[in-house]
C-alpha cells in the first residue's frame, strides 16, 4: 500500500464543504485482502492500538458501525480502513475531526481517500502514521506478499506519544483553540496567520487580531506593566488593594536580608516569569531562601528576583475581560489522595487513568509527573515514591497550581464575593489590559477580603483560558466569547464582500471590470486574477494568482473593504477555495480547457469543479443561461437568487424566470444597437447600449458584451445604483493599462494588431468571430498557438474554429513547451488547419514567439488586421508598440529615406531614442488618462 499523490485542500474543494486531504491509495497486493480476510486478530490489534475506533458509525451511523464493517462478510478494504485510521489518529491527539471518505478512482487497486484536518502537517503526519500502523500490524504471511519498507523497531505507543507531542506544537493551544471555535460560533471567519497562536478574526479592514490571548486592543504599556512584577506591586499597593510585602533583590544573601525584613515564611519568584516557572512557597530558613534564589534565578530572564511575604490561602484565578470579572477558579496543585494501599508512584498511575487527563494541552487535564519538583517535595516530607499514604491524607506534588503540570480547577464564578469581585475589576483596569487574570489567595472566595484577608500575587497578561472553559469541576464559561464579543460588538462588521468569479474564458477582464465599477464607487477593492493581486488599483503580487493563497493575501490586508476573486481551475483542484463563502459568485461558462489535467478528463467533471465557487455563495449565483453547464448550476446553488445572463433575447427559460420576478441581464436588440438590460421583480431597466463601451470595440466584442452583462449583474448584486454602473462600463476599456493581453487594441501602425491571450478553442472562437464582424481593408493574420500540455483533440479543434477566418496563419510554439517538441504544437496546428481547407501558402511555421511575431508585424501592409495570440503579454505587447520605432522617426526626419525594419532586440538598446518618439509621448499621455 502506498499513497501516489496527496491534496491538501485549505477550504471548500469537490469533496466537501470544509478543508480535507486526499490521498490517492495504490493498495497493491492488498487489494485482495479485505479486513475480514486478514483475520479478527489483525482487526482486535487494530482496536486496540486505536480504541477510538469502536466510537465510529461508518455507514451504519451508530457506534460500532465501523468496527462491523471491519468484520462482517468479507470485511472493508484497507483504503476505507486507512480513511478511519487517519480520523482517530488525529482524534487521539485532541484534534477532533469526523469526516472521512473513500471512492475507487476507476483503475483497480486506486482509490481516492479522503479525511478531515484541522491542521495541515498534523493532518497529513496522521495518515502517514495510520498507514505504519495498518502495515505493521499485517500478519507475517500477508507481509510477504506486499512491497514496503518494515521497520523492525516500530513502537506504537512511542509513535503515538511523539505525535501527540509533535500536534500540540502545531495545533492551538487551549486558550487560542477557544477564541477560534467563539469565533466560529458567532459566524466569524478567521485567518491563522503563523504557525504559533496568531490569527486574525474578521477580513480585510474589518479584522482584529490575537496571539493567544493578547488581542488587537491589548496595549503594549499594560503587558509590559504586568510583565514587570515590581510595577505591578506598586501600582496596587498605591491604589489600596491587597498585596503583599515584596522586595527587589540580585543575590542570594540579600534575598535572605529582604525575607528577614519582610518576616518568614516568604515566597520567591523571578521578575519577569510566568506560568509558575521559578516559583518557591512557604520558605521559612535562610537555606531554604537561597535554594529558592537559585531557582527562580534559572528562570529568570533578568537579574531581578522578587521576594514577598508568603500568604496563605487558596490559589484562585480571577478573569477579568472588557473591565467585567467573568470567571473565577481555584485552582488546586497536582496530588495525589492515599488510601492506605497504594504507593505514591502507584497514586500517580491511578490518577493518571482519568480519560480527561494527557498529555500537555491534549485534554482537559495534564497528566501528572514524578519529576525533579516532586521528588524534592517528596524528600521534604521525608517519603519516597515507594511510601504508601495513609487514607484520606493528600499529598501536593506540585508547589504551585498551574494546569499544565497536573493541576485542577474548580470553577466559583457564581459565588464569589461583590468586594473580591470589584477589586479583581479594579487591578486589572489599573494596569490597562482589556484581558487579564489576577492570581488571588484568599482561603475562602465567598468571603470579602476586607474581613478575612487576602491578597494579590500577580496579574497576568494573556492569561489562559484551559481552567475556565474546561473546568475538573464546576460550569465551563464562556470567557473565549466575551473576548470575541469585546472585539466585534453587536453590529459590528467582521466580513467583507466577496465577489466570486470563474468559468473557462473572460474571468479576468469581468474581474476587472468589476472591480473598476466598484473602485470608481469608492470602494478599495482587492483583486485576484490571472495577471496578479492588485489593491485599490495597484499592482502587489505580479504572477497567476488565483488560487487560495492569492485570496488570503487579499483577506488579510487591512485596507481592503471589497474582494474580487478570480477563481481558475488550477487552484481549485489542487488546494480548493481560499475562502469559506462569497456573497455572489458567478460562472461564466464551461468549456473544454486543461482536459486530461488533475484527474479532470470530460467537460461535465470540469462543470462540478468550477461549482464549488457557485456553491460558496450565501445570496447571489449569476449564472450564464446559454451554456447548458452553467445552467445546471443553479440546482446546487443555495442563495437567495439566482441572476442569469443571456445573449438571447428569446431565451424561453429566462423568460419564464423574469414573469416569476426573477433577476436576469439580457442583450436585447434594437434599432440603434444592442441593450444592456436587467431585469428584477418585474422591472424593466436598460443599462446601457453594447456600443457606448470602449471594451467592446463598438460593439464588435460579443465576449466582452458578455463579460460587461456578468460585471453589471454583480455589480447590481452587490447593491449599485445603475448611474455607477453605466459609469464604470463607459470608462473601463481593454487597452494595455487597464486589461493587459486581453483584447488590446494598436492603431499608431498602418495596419491594426489585436493582442489577447486567449489559449483554447472557445476563446479563439470568439475572437474569430470578433474579428469576423470588423471591417477590414486588407488581410486578417494571426500569430496562434496552444499550450504544450492540451490534449491533441483540443489543437485540433483550435485550428478546425480558426480555419477559414484567417488569410494568413503564423503556427508558434510557448516558450515552454510543456513536455511537447520544440516545434510539435505548431506542426501539428499546420497539418490540422490544411486538412480544414487552408491552404498551405497561407501558413507559416516559427516555433519561436518572438520570432513569430516580429515576422508577422513585418508581413503586416496597410489596412491589414494582425491578431496575436501572446504567450507572453507584456514582451508581445513591446514587440508591437515599439515595431520599427526608429525607422519612423528617422523617416519623418527624412522622408525620401528607405525604411528598414529593425530587429526587436535591438529596440530595448534604445530606450531613451524610444523615450523621446513623438508617438512614445502621445501613449504615455493617453495612459495618463486613463489612470486618471
Amino acid at each position: 500500500m502506498k499513497i501516489v499523490s496527496t491534496n491538501v485542500f485549505v477550504g471548500p474543494n469537490v469533496w466537501a464543504s470544509f478543508p480535507v486531504i486526499r490521498h490517492v491509495i495504490d493498495l497493491g497486493a492488498l487489494e485482495d485482502w479485505p479486513s475480514a480476510k486478514i483475520g479478527s486478530d489483525y482487526i482486535d490489534a487494530l482496536v486496540a492500538a486505536l480504541p477510538g475506533l469502536a466510537e465510529h458509525g461508518c455507514s451504519y451511523r451508530e457506534p460500532g458501525g465501523f468496527i462491523r464493517r471491519l468484520r462482517e462478510d468479507e470485511g472493508t478494504w484497507l483504503g476505507h480502513v486507512l480513511e478511519h485510521c487517519a480520523i482517530e489518529v488525529q482524534n487521539a491527539a485532541g484534534t477532533e475531526v469526523t469526516f472521512g471518505r473513500t471512492r475507487g478512482t476507476g483503475v483497480p487497486g486506486q482509490y481516492n481517500m479522503v479525511y478531515a484536518y484541522r491542521q495541515r502537517d498534523v493532518g497529513l503526519e496522521a495518515g502517514k502514521l495510520a498507514m505504519r500502523l495498518l502495515m505493521h500490524l499485517l500478519p507475517p504471511a500477508i507481509r510477504q506478499q506486499v512491497e514496503y519498507d518494515f521497520d523492525s523497531d516500530f513502537d506504537w505507543e512511542d509513535e503515538l506519544r511523539s505525535f501527540v507531542l509533535r500536534a500540540q506544537r502545531k495545533e492551538f493551544g487551549p486558550s487560542t483553540g477557544s477564541l477560534v471555535k467563539a469565533a466560529v460560533d458567532r459566524d466569524i471567519p478567521w485567518i491563522r496567520l503563523n504557525e504559533g497562536s496568531l490569527v486574525q478574526f474578521g477580513h480585510g479592514k474589518y479584522q482584529q487580531r490575537i496571539q493567544a490571548t493578547i488581542t488587537s486592543e491589548t496595549k503594549h504599556i499594560a503587558v509590559e506593566i504586568s510583565c514587570d512584577k515590581e510595577d505591578t506591586h506598586n501600582l496596587l499597593n498605591d491604589l489600596g488593594l491587597p498585596v503583599p510585602q515584596q522586595r527587589m533583590v540580585y543575590s542570594a544573601s540579600e534575598a535572605v536580608r529582604a525575607a528577614r525584613r519582610i518576616g518568614h515564611p516568604v515566597v520567591i519568584k523571578p521578575l519577569d516569569a510566568n506560568h509558575g516557572r521559578g516559583v518557591s512557597i512557604n520558605l521559612n530558613t535562610d537555606e531554604e531562601v537561597e535554594a529558592g534564589f537559585a531557582e527562580a534565578k534559572e528562570h529568570s530572564r533578568s537579574r531581578a528576583i522578587l521576594v514577598e511575604s508568603f500568604v496563605t490561602g487558596f490559589d484562585h484565578r480571577m478573569l477579568v475581560v472588557n473591565n467585567k470579572l467573568v470567571a473565577v477558579a481555584k485552582r488546586v496543585p497536582g496530588h495525589v489522595v492515599g488510601d492506605g494501599t497504594h504507593t505514591i508512584s502507584e497514586l500517580v498511575d491511578i490518577v493518571n487513568q482519568d480519560p480527561r487527563r494527557g498529555i500537555g494541552h491534549e485534554k482537559v487535564l495534564t497528566m501528572l509527573e514524578i519529576d525533579n519538583q516532586a521528588k524534592r517535595l517528596i524528600d521534604e516530607a521525608g517519603l519516597t515514591t515507594d511510601s504508601v499514604l495513609p487514607d484520606g491524607e493528600v499529598f501536593y506534588l506540585r508547589s504551585t497550581a498551574n494546569l499544565s503540570t497536573g493541576g485542577t480547577a474548580i470553577d466559583l464564578t457564581d459565588v464569589v464575593h461583590p468586594d473580591n469581585r470589584d477589586m479583581a475589576e479594579r487591578a486589572i483596569m489599573a494596569v490597562g489590559l482589556d484581558v487579564g487574570g489576577v492570581d488571588f489567595l484568599i482561603d475562602d472566595i465567598t468571603e470579602s477580603y476586607k474581613d478575612i484577608g487576602g491578597a494579590i500575587v500577580e496579574v497576568n497578561a494573556a492569561p489562559g483560558f484551559r481552567m475556565h472553559v474546561a473546568p475538573s469541576e464546576g460550569q465551563p464559561r464562556d470567557v473565549s466569547g466575551a473576548v470575541i464579543d469585546m472585539l466585534f460588538p453587536p453590529g459590528r462588521q467582521t466580513r467583507i464582500p466577496i465577489a466570486a468569479i470563474t468559468g473557462t474564458n473572460g474571468k479576468t477582464t469581468t474581474s476587472r471590470m468589476l472591480a473598476h465599477i466598484m473602485k470608481a464607487g469608492g470602494k478599495i477593492v482587492g483583486m485576484t486574477s490571472t495577471d496578479g493581486v492588485y489593491v485599490d488599483g495597484k499592482l502587489s503580487v505580479k504572477g497567476d494568482m488565483t488560487g487560495p493563497k492569492s485570496a488570503q493575501i487579499v483577506l488579510r490586508d487591512p485596507a481592503v473593504d471589497f474582494a474580487v476573486m478570480e477563481t481558475a481551475r488550477g487552484g481549485l483542484v489542487r488546494s480548493g477555495l481560499g475562502y469559506q463563502r462569497s456573497n455572489v459568485a458567478a460562472c461564466l461558462n464551461v468549456s473544454a480547457d486543461h482536459l486530461g489535467l488533475g484527474g479532470i478528463e470530460t467537460v461535465e467533471e470540469l462543470a462540478v469543479v468550477k461549482r464549488v465557487v457557485v456553491e460558496s455563495a450565501t445570496e447571489t449565483a449569476v449564472l450564464n443561461a446559454d451554456d447548458i453547464n452553467c445552467l445546471k448550476m443553479a440546482d446546487y446553488a443555495d442563495v437567495d437568487s439566482i441572476f442569469y445572463v443571456t445573449l438571447n433575447a428569446a431565451h424561453s427559460l429566462v423568460k419564464e424566470h423574469i414573469k416569476t420576478g426573477g433577476k436576469a441581464i439580457v442583450l436585447e436588440q434594437g434599432m440603434n444597437g444592442d441593450m444592456l438590460t436587467i431585469y428584477d421583480k418585474g422591472l424593466h431597466m436598460p443599462v446601457l447600449w453594447s456600443h457606448l463601451m470602449p471594451s467592446t470595440l463598438e460593439g464588435k466584442a460579443m465576449h466582452n458584451v458578455q463579460n460587461a452583462m456578468f460585471a453589471a449583474a454583480m455589480a447590481y448584486s452587490f447593491g449599485v445604483d445603475l448611474d455607477n454602473i453605466r459609469h464604470g462600463l463607459r470608462t473601463f476599456d481593454t487597452s494595455y493599462f487597464q486589461a493587459p493581453g486581453r483584447t488590446n487594441v494598436f492603431d499608431e501602425h498602418p495596419f491594426k494588431v489585436i493582442l489577447d491571450y486567449a489559449h483554447n478553442p472557445a476563446a479563439f472562437g470568439v475572437m474569430a468571430d470578433m474579428v469576423e464582424r470588423m471591417d477590414v481593408a486588407g488581410r486578417r493574420m494571426v500569430v496562434v498557438s496552444v499550450p504544450g500540455d492540451r490534449r491533441d483533440q483540443d489543437v485540433a479543434d483550435a485550428a478546425r474554429i480558426l480555419a477559414g477566418h484567417f488569410d494568413r496563419y503564423i503556427c508558434k510554439a510557448d516558450d515552454n513547451r510543456r513536455g511537447r517538441g520544440e516545434d510539435e504544437i505548431p506542426q501539428m496546428l499546420r497539418r490540422e488547419l490544411i486538412a480544414n481547407g487552408v491552404s498551405e501558402d497561407a501558413i507559416t511555421v516559427i516555433p519561436d514567439e518572438v520570432s513569430a511575431v516580429a515576422t508577422a508585424l513585418e508581413m503586416a501592409e496597410p489596412g491589414d488586421l494582425l491578431m496575436i495570440f501572446g504567450d507572453d503579454s507584456p514582451r508581445c505587447w513591446k514587440q508591437i508598440i515599439y515595431f520599427n520605432a526608429a525607422n519612423q522617426k528617422k523617416a519623418a526626419a527624412e522622408p525620401a529615406a528607405q525604411t528598414v525594419p529593425v530587429p526587436f532586440e535591438e529596440m530595448f538598446e534604445a530606450d531613451q531614442a524610444l523615450v523621446r518618439d513623438e508617438r512614445g509621448v502621445r501613449l504615455a499621455r493617453d495612459v495618463s488618462e486613463n489612470a486618471d
